[in-house]
């Protein structure tokens, strides 16, 4: 029983603590829009190259910036899956294979 509410605390914690660094930037700058770093490239080659002009264009223009969030929320959220379900199938294998080793030794097992 320890274990878990040790888990359930550390879990809430670090929830929190994650909460607070995404707020912390928000307060601090105020009236400030945060820009990623293609629009500051773009600028930048503007800025640098005036008579630059891209080579390709856009497969398909976004309707806003609500729409590149969601799809690099979705990404990061595909990520974290895989490698949860990489990690899980790791530690999954690693367990049946102890388990496999201790029921050849037969310990565990109650001898009749």
């Amino acid at each position: 029983m320890r274990t878990k509410t040790f888990g359930l605390i550390t879990t809430i914690s670090l929830i929190v603590i994650v909460v607070v660094l995404a707020v912390i930037p928000l307060i601090m700058v105020r009236d400030s829009e945060f820009g990623g770093a293609d629009g500051q490239a773009e600028g930048e080659i503007a800025m640098l190259a005036p008579n630059y002009e891209p080579w390709f264009s856009p497969l398909i223009e976004l309707p806003g910036g609500e729409t590149e969030s969601l799809l690099f929320a979705l990404q990061a959220a595909i990520g974290a899956g895989v490698i949860g379900y990489f990690l899980g199938f790791k530690r999954g294998t690693k367990h049946a294979s102890t388990v496999s080793n201790t029921n050849e030794l037969g310990v565990g097992f109650e001898s009749n």
